[in-house]
C-alpha cells in the first residue's frame, strides 16, 4: 500500500524532474501532494478547498472523535500561503458547543467575500441537521478568517416538494411493476415510499436534515445555488438566493433511489448538470439530472455510466470548456480516487488518472470525499479525506493508531491526460 508522509512531494512526470513553477511554464505534466497535518487517530473528514484572491489556498474539514453521534465535532480550517511549501496551523472555524458540526463547504462570492456553510446536527441523527453559514471579508491575513455575520440557512421546501415526492412515488411504483420486481424488493420499496410520503407531509421534517457537501454554484452576478441533500429522504435539493443570502427559496426536489450530495457543472448553453452520490440499490453509478431554468426544476434522476461505491464526487467546468470530475470510480470500496476530464460536457470521459490507489480488500485505505477547484493559473487543486488502513501502523503511546488526515494535491490537466 502506498503511503504519503506529511509535507512530502510526489512529483509524477514522465522522466522529468523540475520544480512546479518550471512545469507550469512548460505545461509539463506534474503532480505534487502533501498532508495538511500528520496522521492522527482523530476523525478528519469531508474537506473543501478554495483559492483566495491573493493566491492563498484555504481548506476546511470537520474534526472530532466521530461524526453525527460525537458532540465534540468542530469545523477546522488551514491555510497554504501563496508560494509557501507547508500548510499553516489548524484552527477551529466553527463550533456549536455540545453539537456535532459536520459537512462543510466554502466559496468566494462576486464581492470577494468568503462563505463557510455547514450543518449542525441537533439530535445526533443526520435527519436533524440544521444548515448554517458564516461570511467573512477579512480572511486574507495569515490567521483564521474573522467572520462578520453568522446565519441559519432556512431551507423551506414548499408545495412543489410534496408534489415532486408524490410524483416520484407513482413513477417508481410503475417502474417496479413494469420490471416485475420480486415481491420482497417491492415490499422494501413500498416501505421506503411510505416513509418518504409521511416525511414530506410534515412541515418540520421536510425543513430539517438538509446538508452541504460540494461547492456552491455561483451561477452569475445575481444567483447563488447551494446544492443540498438529505439522508432522511435520500434526495437532493437546491437552496437558491438572488440577493446573496437576504432571502432563500428551495428548488423542486431531485427525487431518486438514493441520489445525494449533488455537485453542479455549467454547460455552454447555460443549462446545469448535476452528478450525485448513489446511496441506492445496484447498479451503483453516479446519478444525474439537469436543469434548464437556472436550477428551479430538474429532470428525472437517472444513472450515469460512472461507477460509484456510495461516496462523494465533485464535477467542475474548466475555463477552456472541458469538465473535470474527481470521484471513487469503483462500485465497492473507496480505495481508488481518480480525476477524469471530459471534452464533451460529460457525455464521455476520455482521460482518467488515479490520485491515490490501493489494491482492494483488507489493508486498503480510503481516499474519498474530494473537493476540486481550478486556480487562477489554470492548474487544479484537490483536497480529500486521507484514511489509511490501521494494519501495520504501530500504536502511539496513548494506544491510539494514527491513520487519518486531509490531503492536498496540486496538478494540471496535462498530468491527467498523460495517462500511462
Amino acid at each position: 500500500m502506498r503511503h504519503s508522509l506529511p509535507l512530502t512531494c510526489l512529483l509524477i512526470a514522465a522522466g522529468l524532474v523540475a520544480t512546479p513553477s518550471s512545469m507550469l511554464a512548460s505545461d509539463a505534466p506534474f503532480l505534487t501532494s502533501e498532508l495538511l497535518f500528520p496522521l492522527e487517530h482523530w476523525h478528519n473528514h469531508a474537506s473543501c478547498v478554495v483559492e483566495a484572491p491573493n493566491g492563498d489556498l484555504l481548506v476546511c474539514w470537520f474534526h472530532g472523535s466521530g461524526e453525527r453521534q460525537a458532540d465534540d465535532v468542530v469545523v477546522e480550517g488551514a491555510r497554504l500561503r501563496h508560494g509557501a511549501k507547508e500548510w499553516g496551523p489548524r484552527a477551529v472555524w466553527a463550533d456549536t458547543p455540545g453539537y456535532p458540526d459536520t459537512n462543510c463547504a466554502m466559496f468566494i462570492d462576486p464581492q470577494g467575500r468568503l462563505w463557510l456553510l455547514w450543518p449542525t446536527i441537533l439530535a445526533n441523527e443526520w435527519h436533524t441537521a440544521l444548515m448554517k453559514y458564516k461570511i467573512s471579508s477579512d480572511y486574507l491575513a495569515n490567521r483564521p478568517p474573522r467572520w462578520q455575520s453568522s446565519e441559519v440557512l432556512h431551507v423551506t421546501p414548499g408545495d412543489s416538494f410534496v408534489e415532486g415526492t408524490d410524483r416520484f412515488a407513482e413513477e417508481f411504483r410503475a417502474s417496479m411493476k413494469a420490471s416485475a420486481w420480486p415481491a420482497k424488493d417491492q415490499q422494501e420499496a413500498e416501505r421506503f415510499l411510505s416513509y418518504v410520503k409521511n416525511q414530506a407531509s410534515d412541515k418540520l421534517k421536510r425543513r430539517l436534515g438538509w446538508m452541504t457537501r460540494a461547492h456552491p454554484c455561483v451561477l452569475d452576478a445575481s444567483r447563488l445555488i447551494v446544492p443540498l441533500y438529505s439522508d432522511g429522504f435520500s434526495f437532493s435539493l437546491m437552496a437558491i438566493t438572488d440577493d446573496w443570502g437576504a432571502t432563500w427559496h428551495a428548488s423542486a426536489p431531485l427525487c431518486g433511489a438514493g441520489n445525494i450530495q449533488p455537485s453542479i457543472a455549467k454547460r455552454k448553453d447555460g443549462s446545469l448538470y448535476t452528478l450525485m452520490r448513489d446511496n441506492g440499490p445496484p447498479p451503483h453509478r453516479l446519478m444525474q439530472s439537469e436543469s434548464r431554468d437556472r436550477g428551479e426544476t430538474w429532470s428525472r434522476v437517472t444513472d450515469s455510466a460512472i461507477p460509484n461505491p456510495g461516496s462523494g464526487a465533485e464535477v467542475i467546468t474548466l475555463r477552456n470548456g472541458e469538465w473535470a470530475l474527481i470521484c471513487n470510480d469503483t462500485e465497492k470500496g473507496r480505495h481508488r480516487l481518480v480525476v477524469m476530464i471530459s471534452d464533451d460536457e460529460g457525455v464521455s470521459w476520455r482521460w482518467k488518472r488515479a490520485l491515490d490507489e490501493d489494491a482492494p480488500g483488507e489493508g486498503a485505505g480510503s481516499y474519498h470525499y474530494p473537493s476540486l477547484i481550478q486556480a487562477k493559473d489554470g492548474t487544479l487543486h484537490a483536497s480529500y479525506s486521507y484514511h489509511v488502513s490501521t494494519k501495520g501502523i504501530p500504536a502511539a503511546k496513548d494506544g491510539t493508531v494514527p491513520h487519518k488526515s486531509i490531503k492536498h494535491a496540486h496538478f494540471n490537466e496535462a498530468w491527467v491526460k498523460a495517462t500511462r
